[in-house]
């Protein structure tokens, strides 16, 4: 997860403060719809401290519905396209079959090199990067490899490449970047995800190569190795070719 860590809810509670803060001071300065879009822009951003889909939603959602319910403001109708504009911006729609952000756990990977050791110098992507909590857990294991990370959010992709400056991020479709140079794809998706990411892995990634993705398994496909993680999670290593299971 994030470095702050805060039980539910406090932080939609700091989230939703802080916004209203932000939105009561610039009243001041800058006309309302300005005002509004500087509040909507920190609650979206504070999304990511959500656990789940919907805690992200009431993170980013609430202080303009108490705005609305509240009346606080008097804003033309057009302006409460506003936050769902800036939702759809870190969370684009043709995202959502993905995982948007699941943070990967700062020490989730630590074992991971001695399972799949690679050489120096080992291009290793980390499909749909989010904001860079994978692409850290990698550095850990593998601090000499060339990390890079893809993401399809803009604003995230920002964020992430803020974060990783010793990686190369780029704004783009996991699914159709090139993934035939990389020693090892890292994914943190959803298990809707996997038998789409295996058929992209056995029909780019080189023989040797690794698959690798944390909590969720390929159904049907036999892993070369297993991790587990401090509170239940398990890493799925898969190397290529992929071996399918037996029925």
């Amino acid at each position: 997860m994030l470095a702050l860590r805060m039980p539910w809810p406090l932080p939609a509670l700091a989230a939703w403060a802080c916004a209203w803060l932000i939105f009561v001071a610039l009243q001041r300065a800058v006309p309302p719809v300005a005002a509004l879009l500087v509040a909507c822009l920190l609650g979206t951003a504070a999304s990511v401290l959500g656990e789940s889909w919907w805690r992200r939603g009431l993170i980013a959602a609430g202080f303009p519905l108490s705005l609305a319910l509240l009346g606080a403001a008097s804003l033309p109708n057009w302006a409460w396209l506003v936050p769902l504009s800036l939702l759809f911006l870190v969370y684009p729609l043709n995202a959502w079959r993905d995982a948007p952000l699941f943070p990967t756990p700062r020490h989730a990977l630590q074992s991971l090199a001695v399972q799949a050791p690679l050489p120096l110098g080992a291009r290793v992507l980390d499909a749909g990067c989010g904001l860079g909590d994978g692409l850290k857990a990698l550095r850990l294991v593998y601090p000499s490899a060339q990390l890079e990370g893809v993401e399809r959010s803009w604003p995230l992709r920002l964020a992430c490449a803020f974060r990783c400056p010793w990686a190369h991020v780029r704004r783009g479709d996991m699914w159709a970047a090139d993934w035939s140079g990389y020693g090892m794809v890292y994914l943190f998706q959803r298990p809707e995800s996997m038998a789409r990411a295996a058929a992209k892995a056995a029909a780019e990634m080189a023989p040797g190569t690794w698959l690798v993705s944390l909590e969720f398994s390929i159904l049907g496909v036999l892993p070369s190795a297993q991790l587990r993680v401090p509170g239940g999670r398990v890493v799925w290593l898969y190397r290529l070719p992929i071996a399918i299971a037996r029925r």
